[in-house]
């Protein structure tokens, strides 16, 4: 005879939380139930949270919009159609969107008046190949991954060859605009973060996605003290379940990373300490909300959240 244990009240089908590490224990506050905000895409992608309006802005990449998710009341609305295949998205100092677009193979800024201005399209008169995650350091840089995945098909973009003919890692310089190449020894960069204290940078290589013997981890390059290079890298974490996507650290130093079956946590050290389960692949996720304690997470057709003991940096 088959057993079947009901779930806590209140669980949404398909997510829990498993520990494996005492340090994990504490983080997600004992009632706390994931909650799954909208549903109706094709796949959710670069969540970004703006403060000052307490809403979230996200892609749907396929269906090439982006859509916007108001906290205060619970409203979903499309932010942006066409969005050119927009995938991975950040907020830089000053409260303006900063974007990759797989279609346009740029990188895009949306100006406070909704104007927008073409931070990068080409390195050393080539084409990127289609821009997929980016993030902003404090000196006004922004540093953006280039795989070929939006131009590997039109199903996120539009196919066509590389120029280059590689996937690299670059940086935006905010006083010349020049893009410069920091990192070109990946198959798939993807996701990216900085620490807390901007000393190390966390980059995720998805090679794996169209090779069984490539890369499916997470690196980790020490950042020059100039703050425009890295260093020397070495590997932090591999991923058990899928791949390691996109990523956010909390003001402690864990990432909170996507992969196959939810998002997972990583301790400072690289061990998987505990597991948020989600019924869908996991593309992205970000911090937000009033204490910025509010894990947003884009998984394939939907958005999730859930409420940690964590705060994002």
């Amino acid at each position: 005879m088959s057993h079947f244990t009901q779930p806590p009240f209140g669980t949404l089908d398909g997510t829990s939380v498993e520990k494996f590490d005492a340090r994990f224990n504490r983080l997600v506050p004992g009632p706390e139930k994931v909650e799954r905000l909208w549903t109706g895409a094709r796949w959710c992608e670069g969540p970004a949270w703006f403060g000052a309006h307490r809403t979230l802005v996200w892609s749907d990449i396929p269906n090439n919009r982006m859509m916007r998710f108001d906290e205060r009341n619970g409203g979903v609305a499309v932010f942006r159609e066409p969005s050119n295949n927009s995938n991975g998205n950040t907020v830089d100092r000053q409260g303006r969107l900063v974007s990759c677009e797989h279609l346009t193979r740029r990188v895009t800024r949306t100006e406070h008046d909704g104007s927008l201005t073409v931070l990068a399209s080409h390195w050393q008169g080539k084409r990127l190949n289609s821009p997929n995650d980016v993030v902003v350091h404090s000196d006004g840089g922004i540093w953006f991954t280039d795989p070929s995945y939006g131009i590997l098909s039109d199903y996120e973009g539009l196919s066509a060859d590389s120029e280059i003919g590689a996937c690299n890692v670059y940086r935006i310089d905010p006083a010349s605009g020049a893009v410069d190449l920091v990192a070109d020894d990946f198959v798939k960069p993807n996701g990216l973060a900085f620490s807390p204290d901007e000393s190390m940078l966390y980059i995720a290589d998805t090679g794996a996605s169209h090779a069984d013997d490539a890369p499916r981890h997470i690196r980790r390059f020490a950042v020059a003290s100039d703050g425009r290079r890295l260093g020397a890298g070495s590997l932090f974490a591999e991923c058990t379940q899928g791949l390691f996507d996109g990523f956010r650290l909390d003001t402690e130093g864990r990432i909170w990373t996507s992969a196959a079956d939810g998002v997972h946590a990583l301790h400072p050290d690289g061990s998987l300490i505990g597991k948020i389960l989600l019924p869908e692949r996991v593309a992205n996720v970000c911090f937000g909300g009033p204490k910025r304690n509010r894990l947003f997470i884009c998984a394939t057709s939907s958005l999730y959240a859930i409420t940690l003991n964590a705060k994002g940096v």
